[in-house]
């Protein structure tokens, strides 16, 4: 029987998980949301709206089956949308005692699941026994606060299974957000995470108050460093050019939205990695995913100097001026 969605559960309070929540209100009746926090959710009904992310954004929270419990809504749906950060979905997985192998998984994740540095899709295929064909990736240049907004938007649902990603598509288009299909899962996948880590030295550079000429230039080496990576590790025909591998590498490098840019920059300009985090209140997924890239591609040796880059600023402490100066001298 053909797979159709009909009872969608959204994981994740922050603000990405927000717009899916709103996207998802466009074409369906109902949905499910797991929320950690019962206190939010306690807000989240008084308010009709997120108490802490997106907050100019209105609910008709008749429409939304709330829970903190995540057995209850694994339970009640059939297609489960994940929008936690990386380094939190261990914490929220171990409460589960349902079964996920019968659901429809996807990942909003952009980012890997320290420890074990894997991409989300191995992770739930490994740990939990989730067909290749049931798991799915949202990806794309769409930042949430854009989606708050209706501004045009487009994404890129990746799926091995083709059908089931176009049926996906049925759920996730609208008047504002356009859709596309991929059966790259992994290709998707990675370069959602290596975007982060380019996002964090255009910040730095933006910093050290390197101009919008070498930005550029950054970009385009940034781009040649993910293809190289990309064919090395999944080793498929892909044109790095579409929206889901440059649009999201540009939007994440350039938009004042963006998170990783954002922490990049207070690096550039002398905060120490602690403090900047603590200022940001915000999770910068780069940061973990830059240290899961390092150690992945030790089995690889791909030539990423960007990437070695970031990595040295962050983990080693190494002096931004000095990093970026050395880069500078690989640019072309």
């Amino acid at each position: 029987m053909a797979y159709k969605p009909t009872k969608i559960g959204v994981i994740g309070g922050g603000s990405w998980a927000t717009a899916i929540a709103k996207i998802l209100l466009s074409t369906q009746e109902t949905i499910y949301w797991y929320m950690r926090r019962q206190d939010q959710i306690d807000e989240f009904k008084r308010v009709s709206k997120n108490p802490s992310y997106l907050t100019g954004l209105k609910f008709d929270t008749e429409r939304i089956f709330f829970t903190n419990k995540i057995n209850d809504l694994v339970k009640q749906v059939d297609t489960i949308i994940f929008a936690t950060p990386s380094p939190f979905l261990k914490q929220h997985l171990k409460k589960l005692r349902v079964p996920l192998k019968d659901k429809i998984i996807i990942s909003a994740i952009k980012g890997i699941v320290p420890e074990e540095n894997l991409i989300i899709t191995d992770y739930f295929q490994q740990f939990y026994n989730v067909s290749r064909e049931n798991l799915a990736v949202l990806a794309g240049p769409c930042h949430a606060e854009e989606v708050a907004l209706e501004k045009l938007s487009y994404l890129t649902i990746a799926c091995a299974d083709r059908e089931k990603a176009k049926a996906l598509t049925q759920v996730f288009s609208n008047h504002y957000i356009r859709t596309s299909t991929t059966e790259d899962v992994t290709g998707i996948e990675y370069a959602s995470v290596l975007k982060n880590v380019y996002a964090i030295a255009a910040g730095v550079c933006h910093g050290l108050k390197y101009g919008d000429n070498f930005q550029a230039v950054l970009m385009s080496n940034a781009i040649q460093e993910m293809q190289r990576f990309s064919s090395a590790i999944h080793p498929l025909p892909r044109s790095i050019d579409e929206s889901a591998y440059l649009g999201d590498l540009l939007v994440t490098g350039y938009s004042k939205f963006s998170r990783n840019r954002t922490f990049g920059n207070m690096i550039g300009k002398g905060y120490s990695v602690k403090t900047a985090q603590i200022e940001m209140e915000m999770i910068a997924e780069g940061y973990y995913g830059v240290k899961c890239i390092k150690e992945i591609n030790e089995s690889f040796h791909v030539q990423m100097p960007i990437m070695e880059a970031v990595y040295n600023i962050l983990y080693n402490r190494a002096s931004p001026v000095l990093q970026i100066r050395a880069l500078t001298k690989l640019m072309h």
